[in-house]
């Protein structure tokens, strides 16, 4: 054996040996790279248009002379504890046409630009797998070793390709197996959105943290929407709320991870968005092929086998083989 080669095998091992042997992907629905990356808007703080006119609290809370000052007054949790250990993007291309929802959580998920087939949110199954589907095979898991809990019910049928494959709760879908998973799935239906296909950020999240004390999925998707939600309703202070909830969701998320034996320092997270939007009054709450904006997102890496800055993904569509390689797979072995 050549010399180089003797090399090469234990530092392959050792990669190996770093890899995560637990993946968790979180998304919040077109929350804005500005608002994680710079804290509250100057430019809205201020807007009646903007349903700001009522929101002096919101102003004084997050308020802050420079944007590293201001992203810590909105998302402690996050810049406080998570940034330090992540590898971080503010600048990630989207590279499907559209720019709306399906189209950006297919690329994140499959690795694939769809425009021939998904060309916005019309209910239809993925045509590509997933990489959650992928790792079920790939690790020989149980279907209930790969979860995805999401409050927009489309995540039925985004989230793979073959009905069936992966355990979703997605939208008002009940769940049971233990007291609390009973009482908040009773609890969704008490408590529901004006939009009938998702409910709140918050069943979603405690049905997620339940199920991930409950089961302890090696592969986890949570998938928030209810900043863009508000950001379409034109309500910044609300948008603010849930950017600010998103963050102590972050914190807790994390902070269960560490402080489970199945998840301390195996884990590896990625933090993204499905698309962006607009930066300013007349456009902050649109997305779509023609607004500004909408075609960059922000990523965050970290946990375990965690990349470095250069490895970050740099489009969408690479998340997926990010994370593969994050878990010491070769995304080649993924064609999505």
């Amino acid at each position: 054996m050549r010399r180089r080669d003797a090399l090469a095998l234990p530092l392959a091992a050792a990669a190996q040996s770093n890899a995560a042997r637990n993946l968790i992907l979180f998304t919040s629905d077109g929350l804005r790279r500005q608002d994680v990356f710079g804290g509250i808007d100057p430019e809205l703080m201020g807007e009646k248009a903007a349903g700001m006119g009522e929101a002096r609290h919101l102003r004084d809370r997050y308020w802050r002379e420079s944007p590293d000052e201001r992203r810590m007054a909105l998302m402690p949790e996050f810049w406080g504890k998570l940034a330090p250990l992540a590898a971080l993007s503010d600048d990630v291309a989207v590279t499907n046409a559209y720019k709306v929802s399906y189209p950006g959580y297919s690329e994140i998920m499959t690795g694939r630009t769809r425009d021939d087939v998904i060309r916005g949110n019309d209910p239809k199954q993925n045509p590509s797998e997933t990489v959650f589907e992928f790792l079920r095979r790939k690790w020989s898991l149980s279907r209930e070793q790969v979860a995805v809990f999401a409050s927009w019910n489309a995540f039925q049928w985004m989230s793979e390709k073959t009905p069936g494959s992966i355990a979703i709760n997605a939208g008002y879908t009940d769940i049971s197996g233990t007291p609390r998973l009973d009482e908040l799935s009773r609890v969704q239906h008490e408590a529901m959105t004006e939009d009938s296909s998702a409910r709140h950020d918050w069943i979603t999240f405690e049905l997620a943290l339940e199920y991930l004390r409950w089961r302890k999925p090696r592969v986890m998707y949570i998938a928030f929407n209810e900043t863009d939600e508000w950001a379409h309703h034109k309500r910044y202070d609300r948008y603010l709320e849930m950017t600010a909830y998103v963050d102590r969701c972050l914190g807790r998320l994390w902070a269960a991870l560490e402080s489970m034996p199945e998840y301390r320092g195996t884990t590896a997270m990625a933090i993204t968005a499905d698309h962006g939007r607009g930066a300013k009054l007349d456009d902050w709450t649109s997305h779509g092929a023609a607004v500004a904006g909408a075609e960059r997102i922000w990523l965050a890496a970290l946990g375990a086998n965690r990349p470095s800055q250069a490895g970050l993904a740099k489009r969408q569509r690479d998340i997926a083989a990010m994370m593969l390689r994050m878990a010491g797979i070769d995304p080649a072995e993924f064609t999505g």
